[in-house]
Formats: C-alpha cells, sequence, structure tokens
C-alpha cells in the first residue's frame, strides 16, 4: 500500500461490489437503523427508569443520596464500561447481531429482577448486571450502523439510533412516573403479589427486551468495512481471545495476563493496583462510602489492565486509540460532557420532586415528552449539523461538541434556582436540546480515528474512559454533595465543574483530528497491521 492511499484512507485491495440488497445507505439498511433505534430505546429505558422512582426506592430502603448516586451511576457504570471491552473486542471478531440479541436479553432480564429485589443488595447486584447486558448495545450498534452507512451519511445514521437513547430516557420517565403512580393509587392497602409500584415499573419496562431481542437475532450481518469497500479474512481463534480480554479486566485474573507479557508489565500492573487501593482506602476514610470507592479504584486499575493487555495483544489498535493523543481527549472531553448530560438524566427528576408542588406522573409525563422531543432532536440535528461542518473542516464535529457542552450550563443554573414548575420544565427543553448535540458527533469522530476492524474496540475504549468520568464520579458526586449540604440544587451545581474540562479538552482534541485522521492507515500499519 503507497502512503498516498494510505493518507487517502482508501485500501487499493479488496475491493467487493456487494448484492444491491447489501449495498450501505440501501433500504435494508434503513431497516437495520430502524431496528437498532428501537433495541437503543429499550436500553435507555431499563438504565434510566431509576430516576422517575428514585424517591420511592430511597424511601423503601432508607438510602441516602450518595448511595442512589451509586446506585445509578457507580454500580451500573463501572461494570458497564468494564465488560464493554471484551464486548466490542467480541463484536469486532464475531456476528454483531447475534452478541446484540443475547445482550439485550440479559439486560431486559437484569431490569426485571430489579424489580423484584428485597433489599438494597440484591437491587446493586440486578444493576450491576444490568450494565454488564447493556455493555454489547453501544459497541454493535455503532460498528453495525458505521458499516451500513456511509462517511457522508454515517454521522446522521449515528444521530439517528443515538437519538434512540433519548427516546427512552423520556419514556422511561412518563411510563414509571405513570406506571408507580398508577399501581399504588388503585391497591393503597395490600399489594397483588406484595409489589410496590415502582417494582411493577421495573417489570413492565424489562418483560418487552425479551421478545425484542428474537427481532434483533434475524438481522442480517453486513460484511466489516462493507460501507469503505474493504474486505478482510474472517477471524480466528474467537473465543479463546475474548476470554483473554475478560481476563485483562476482572482482577485477580488480570494479574495473569500482566504476567504472560513480561515482568515489566508484571511490575507496573502491580504498581497501579497498590495506588488504586490506596486511594480507595484514603478517600473511604474521607467520606464513609467504601462501596463507591472500592468500585471506582476497581474500575481505573480493570482500564488500565485492558490498556496494558491491548498494547501487547493488538499494537495497531493500541496505536489508534490510547496511543493517540486526540484520540484521548476526545474521551476525556465527551466523556466530561457525558458527566453533565448523566447527572441531568438522573437527578432532574428528583430535582423537580423536591422543589416544585407537582405529582410524581405529571412530572414524569412533562420531564418525558420534553427530554424525548428535545433530546432526539438535538441528537438529530447535532449529527446533521456536524456532517455539514465537516465539508468545511475535520474539526467541524468538534465544535459542534464545544458549543453542546457550553451552552447548556445557564439553563441549567435557572433550573436549580427555580421553584416555577412552567420556568423548570421550559429550560429542560433547550436542555436536553443543546446538551445532546453532541454525541453523533462525538461518536462519528471516534469511528473515523480508528480503522474498520477496530470500530467495536473503539468504542468500547471510548466509553470506558467516558462512563468512568460521567457514570462513575458524576451522580455520586452530586448526591453526597446533596446529602452533606441539605441541598440536591448545590450539588447539581457543583457537578458543572466538567463543563470547562470538557471544553479545554475537546479544544485540544480539534487541533489534532484532520493529521490523526489522515495518518491513521500509516500509523496502524506501522505498528503492525497487515496492508
Amino acid at each position: 500500500m503507497t502512503a498516498v492511499a494510505m493518507a487517502a484512507n482508501v485500501v487499493p485491495a479488496g475491493i467487493v461490489a456487494p448484492p444491491r440488497e447489501e449495498r450501505p445507505d440501501s433500504p435494508y439498511a434503513w431497516y437495520v437503523l430502524f431496528v437498532l433505534v428501537v433495541v437503543y430505546t429499550f436500553n435507555a429505558m431499563d438504565r434510566t427508569i431509576l430516576s422517575i422512582l428514585a424517591e420511592d426506592i430511597k424511601h423503601t430502603f432508607a438510602m441516602s443520596d450518595s448511595q442512589l448516586g451509586f446506585l445509578h451511576g457507580t454500580a451500573f457504570g463501572v461494570f458497564y464500561a468494564l465488560f464493554g471491552y471484551p464486548m466490542g473486542r467480541l463484536i469486532d471478531r464475531w456476528r454483531r447481531t447475534k452478541l446484540l440479541a443475547i445482550g439485550l436479553a440479559m439486560w431486559s432480564a437484569m431490569t426485571v429482577i430489579c424489580g423484584l429485589s428485597a433489599n438494597m443488595v440484591q437491587l446493586v447486584g440486578s444493576r450491576i448486571g444490568v450494565g454488564i447486558g447493556e455493555a454489547t448495545a453501544s459497541p454493535a450498534g455503532f460498528s453495525l450502523t458505521s458499516d451500513w452507512f456511509t462517511k457522508k451519511r454515517r454521522a446522521t445514521a449515528l444521530g439517528l439510533f443515538i437519538g434512540g437513547l433519548y427516546l427512552g430516557q423520556g419514556l422511561a420517565l412518563a411510563v414509571g412516573g405513570t406506571v408507580a403512580s398508577r399501581w399504588q393509587a388503585a391497591f393503597p392497602g395490600e399489594k397483588p403479589f406484595g409489589l410496590l409500584g415502582w417494582q411493577v415499573a421495573f417489570v413492565g419496562v424489562g418483560l418487552p427486551g425479551l421478545l425484542l431481542a428474537v427481532w434483533v437475532w434475524t438481522l442480517r450481518e453486513p460484511r466489516r468495512g462493507l460501507s469503505d469497500g474493504i474486505t478482510r479474512p474472517a477471524e480466528t481463534n474467537i473465543w479463546p481471545r475474548f476470554f483473554g480480554d475478560v481476563a485483562s479486566v476482572i482482577p485477580p485474573l488480570t494479574l495473569l495476563q500482566a504476567a504472560r507479557s513480561g515482568r515489566g508489565p508484571l511490575l507496573w500492573n502491580l504498581t497501579v493496583a497498590l495506588l488504586a487501593t490506596a486511594c480507595a482506602v484514603l478517600l473511604t476514610r474521607l467520606t464513609g462510602d467504601a462501596m463507591q470507592w472500592w468500585t471506582i479504584a476497581v474500575g481505573y486499575y480493570a482500564a488500565f489492565s485492558s490498556a496494558q493487555s491491548m498494547k501487547h495483544r493488538d499494537k495497531p489498535t493500541f496505536a489508534l486509540t490510547w496511543g493517540t493523543p486526540t484520540f484521548l481527549m476526545a474521551m476525556i472531553g465527551f466523556g466530561s460532557v457525558s458527566m453533565v448530560n448523566i447527572i441531568m438524566g438522573f437527578w432532574v427528576a428528583p430535582l423537580a420532586l423536591r422543589g416544585m408542588a407537582v405529582d410524581k406522573a405529571s412530572i414524569g409525563l412533562i420531564l418525558g415528552a420534553t427530554t424525548a422531543i428535545a433530546g432526539v432532536l438535538g441528537v438529530i440535528v447535532g449529527g446533521k449539523l456536524s456532517d455539514m461542518l465537516l465539508k468545511y473542516s475535520q474539526r467541524g464535529r468538534i465544535w459542534v461538541g464545544i458549543g453542546a457542552t457550553v451552552l447548556p450550563a445557564p439553563f441549567i443554573l435557572v433550573m436549580c434556582h427555580t421553584h416555577t414548575p412552567w420556568l423548570f420544565f421550559l429550560c429542560n427543553a433547550p436542555v436536553a436540546f443543546l446538551g445532546n448535540c453532541w454525541l453523533a458527533a462525538g461518536a462519528a469522530t471516534i469511528q473515523e480515528l480508528v480503522l474498520p476492524r477496530m470500530r467495536g474496540t473503539a468504542t468500547t475504549t471510548y466509553f470506558l474512559a467516558s462512563t468512568m468520568i460521567g457514570s462513575g464520579l458524576g451522580p455520586y458526586l452530586v448526591g453526597k454533595i446533596s446529602a452533606l449540604t441539605g441541598d440536591l440544587a448545590t450539588g447539581v451545581q457543583c457537578g458543572l465543574i466538567a463543563v470547562p474540562i470538557a471544553t479545554l479538552a475537546l479544544w485540544l482534541c480539534a487541533r489534532g483530528v484532520e493529521a490523526a485522521e489522515a495518518t491513521k492507515w500509516q500509523r496502524a500499519h506501522a505498528a503492525g497491521e497487515p496492508a
């Protein structure tokens, strides 16, 4: 392969003309995208419904706000991120449609189990299960969409796919609030099967996903690199490599994986493990929240182990992800933006319930409608805008991310200080719209910084970092400050510390994105990628 061809991101060998029904941007591609949007809608419903039910769960199990933040963010997010790495690696090697169907069945079943939980330990365990199952959704969806749609439509298609996330969030608020309120009103005394309203809501959103998994199983698997005109030989030794990837994120198997790479990597792994342990002990003593900090310590240590394993087992992928400063800045920047999104996605309903005299069902319906409509429009408009700006500059998508970081902040501040319902709900619309314009731009940026065979791994690497920042720290930080000050609004405002961090990281990302994309084939080839 010539340097000119690699710089232009064109592979001269292996061009295949697929059948009409299997061509990118075809009607079947749009059919697959529709199914993926439905899947992502249920994905968001199952993870987000906890928000509108948080006050009921808090009362049932006598939980603090910091425990609520841990339950929604850390317990779900850390395991979602960690298992996302081996799942993403498997997605790059095995049938994405089948793995997505299996993951969907798992997280739907675990959502039902959330509703049957009798104590906090069971609820935490089932939320972890939801996180592990949902680890398949984003990498599989991003990878499938990127293969079914060409570069000129990719951000738009990804925007539609991600739009399902906010449609699901809106439906979770509306359905969860309505079901819980009506169940309690219908059965004020003894409840059928002993289930409270919040438990019925979990069961109600979880069961349909089991049927949806059968539909997903029927989808056709596209050839990898289809939209880029690239064909690659089939992967071999899939399952031994998968179990090796799993071992790279599960302590103490991480030590065995590091030892296989040599004495130096083992010593580095042990050093990071000891450092993570020391930080967990210190932060536990300072805050008293042992579950939060030991989970975070395991998560960050496992993230290091997975990167270390990738460096020794797949050098080209490491070179284009962890080894690329632009990719790292994208992870930090978009991860910090996601912190604000996740904070508002979870705490907006409790903030409304505590600050205004409006019933739960009404708050769920109003917030659900504004979140769904404005959120979906924001993702789609952001995707279209990033595609338009891409015609003028490779940095265009990053500018969309910076705008989505800064512009929602004033509206969030108003929501924290007002006790007027109409003003609170009115401000939620631009927060949902502007705050979600970055998602398609971020997804497309990540996909285009790596080779087609790396897209699932790149997605999970991206989500590993962003989830550790956004989910692992955001909801807990707000809950802890709320518990200390007795004011949830103060906690939400403190969460805006992520805005300047995200802005700086994305500005640095924009400076290097053109060179990083133009040289990705050359750098991958230099790291050992076959031509």
